[in-house]
């Protein structure tokens, strides 16, 4: 991914609500699964790390992208920005 499309895509979640918020137990088989499925509906989503959740937002971030075979759009803070292309995408991206 290009930092132009890097760019785009953190534009167009700026304007996104978390729709997932990790907590104290932190990554669950139960998160990634309904992260996975967010991911296929959506292509991007936000997520929000709590104060409460001790590990890394940077780390989580990894995991959760090499689970959901999606790409880290961008870590700021405490919020997390995956996207993964649906097989009919409705996110074009510049070239």
């Amino acid at each position: 991914m290009t930092n132009k499309q890097r760019a785009y895509l953190s534009g167009l979640a700026s304007t996104m609500s978390p729709i997932f918020q990790i907590g104290k137990s932190s990554l669950t088989p139960e998160i990634v699964s309904a992260v996975a499925e967010a991911l296929e509906k959506r292509e991007l989503i936000k997520i929000s790390v709590l104060k409460n959740c001790f590990d890394d937002p940077r780390e989580i971030a990894e995991v959760l992208a090499e689970r959901t075979r999606s790409q880290v759009v961008r870590v700021i803070g405490k919020k997390i920005i995956l996207y993964k292309p649906a097989k009919k995408p409705v996110i074009v991206l510049p070239d």
